[in-house]
């Protein structure tokens, strides 16, 4: 019998993906260093190919399912998540973090910390937004990331916990899927990369616009 997830393992979920995202953990660099690292490359042309390329990168590493089973393996969870599951968030947070500053934003920032975990729910990230009263439109996210208040944050926040916690209490195919050797972690990395990419996609509409690299 499930058992819903209550408002602090919420809290204590999204809490323990963003440590993790932005200060990293081993083999795993933080997301400013990740960042630094498509920004010195001098072979892309601008901020958006580095981007793409960073997308790439990393949802190439949600497929592989060994890379994602090897950190699940040295990460301990405060809340009952299946730790490669956990490991596939942080790895994607970190991306979206990496994004945000490679666009100009301050990731140390509690607004970007917030925007950085709404990728994670990929296209349901505007019905979070939709109920905490804040309207999705062109270029909302800018003007967001400078005058939500820190109450409507934690709402935010809380709604990502939650919905991460169901997903990861959700029985699905591909859950059973996963059980079959071969077969199961082809399809569990192809969810995974899939997943990644929308993350990532979610995580470049929100923080660059193409007049950043004017």
């Amino acid at each position: 019998m499930s058992t819903k997830p209550t408002e602090n393992a919420a809290i204590q979920l999204i809490n323990w993906i963003t440590e993790r995202a932005i200060d990293g953990i081993p083999p795993l660099c933080s997301a400013e260093n990740l960042a630094l690292e498509y920004q010195i490359d001098t072979s892309y042309p601008d901020t958006e190919e580095r981007i793409e390329s960073l997308i790439n990168w990393e949802t190439s590493k949600n497929f592989t399912s060994g890379f994602i089973t090897g950190l699940g393996g040295i990460i301990t969870i405060p809340v009952s998540v299946p730790a490669s599951m956990g490991a596939s968030w942080v790895i994607q947070a970190r991306m979206a973090a990496a994004i945000a500053k490679l666009a100009g934003h301050d990731i140390k920032s509690d607004r970007v910390k917030t925007f950085v975990l709404l990728t994670l729910v990929g296209d349901a990230c505007k019905d979070v937004l939709k109920d905490v009263g804040i309207k999705v439109g062109q270029g909302f996210a800018k003007a967001a990331l400078k005058s939500v208040p820190g109450k409507v944050l934690i709402e935010i926040n809380k709604k990502v916990g939650f919905r991460l916690l169901t997903k990861a209490g959700e029985k699905g195919a591909v859950n059973l899927a996963k059980m079959i050797p071969l077969a199961g972690g082809f399809i569990g990395g192809a969810f995974d990369a899939a997943a990644c990419r929308v993350v990532g996609k979610q995580a470049k509409n929100l923080f660059y616009t193409p007049k950043d690299d004017k």
